[in-house]
């Protein structure tokens, strides 16, 4: 778990906080994605985690441990951390870049060969193919698997990822987001992980957290925002199209009812954005669910209705 109370970073001289007693918790095994706007404090909120930033107040707990009297250079060495630039080591091998954490913690190269192997594989790099190359033979994509794949190597409880797709192109940032999402599920890491990008933010975070001048505007799961922003801030900054995004977090099988339709069935896991998708491009009033019955048009409006949230208005309202 990280939490976070009241931390704060005071820069000198500034005539404000860079980051204003943010309260915030991770649960093992979940992610949380920092949003907001250039210059809220969503990087120094993350760099204070592992310490790259050092707190000016405020308390810092992880895995239940008070990481701000832990040793700085032990603490990043038990932290994952993923850039956008990367920052591989162009001297070095892929397998060498991979290694770096593990040699300083002292493992046994039997083990560190292993192990470079295993992440490799997981992070979808043959190591008979990458392992001998250096990072400017690599593509943007590739590079960045290769970061994921040297911040997992240690093994560590937390991941931090600073905007770690936004310097590889739409297909391949969407492709890596999927498969990098499935592989931190199946690992069960805690996931801190700072994004401009709303759609990578809701896709990657369990939770969101916005971010606005340092201090925290809102923190929840994904759908319950999009459904109650908690002010005018929020609501502007989620966008008019926030009930769309909101679909996209629904399952198909929400909108589920009985009858048959022609065509081919929405896959398991297909969500409403994915149905209401399929009813418009194929100009019909139903289309088929791959576990049986239909997803209407109707039914999806209905299943993506936050009903509750129209009743009780935006989140945090009396």
């Amino acid at each position: 778990m990280i939490e976070l109370r009241g931390l704060t970073k005071r820069w000198p001289g500034a005539d404000r906080a860079a980051v204003d007693e943010v309260t915030l918790s991770v649960p093992e095994g979940t992610s949380c994605a920092l949003i907001g706007p250039s210059g809220s404090g969503k990087t120094t909120t993350l760099r204070m985690v592992n310490r790259l930033v050092e707190p000016s107040g405020g308390s810092l707990r992880i895995a239940g441990e008070d990481a701000l009297k832990q040793d700085p250079v032990r603490l990043r060495r038990g932290i994952g951390y993923v850039i956008q630039e990367v920052g591989l080591f162009p001297h070095r091998s892929v397998a060498e870049n991979v290694a770096t954490v593990p040699r300083l913690l002292g493992w046994a190269d039997a083990r560190i060969k292993a192990r470079v192997e295993e992440v490799l594989t997981l992070t979808g790099l043959d190591p008979a193919r990458f392992a001998a190359r250096r990072p400017h033979q690599l593509s943007g994509g590739e590079r960045q698997r290769v970061g994921v794949a040297r911040a997992l190597a240690g093994d560590p409880p937390v991941l931090l990822m600073d905007e770690p797709f936004g310097a590889v192109d739409p297909v391949v940032r969407g492709r890596l987001q999927e498969e990098v999402l499935r592989l931190l599920k199946t690992l069960r890491k805690t996931v801190l992980v700072v994004t401009h990008d709303l759609e990578e933010a809701v896709r990657l975070g369990d939770a969101v957290a916005v971010l606005r001048d340092g201090r925290m505007a809102q923190h929840a799961p994904a759908a319950e925002m999009l459904a109650r922003p908690a002010d005018g801030f929020v609501a502007e900054f989620l966008g008019s199209d926030r009930a769309l995004k909101r679909l996209a977090l629904l399952p198909a099988v929400a909108a589920r009812r009985e009858g048959r339709a022609e065509g081919e069935a929405l896959p398991p896991g297909a969500s409403l954005r994915d149905a209401l998708a399929a009813l418009l491009a194929r100009g019909t009033k139903a289309v088929p669910l791959a576990d049986g019955g239909v997803a209407t048009l109707d039914a999806v409006a209905e299943a993506g209705a936050p009903m509750s949230a129209a009743a009780a208005g935006p989140a945090g309202s009396p």
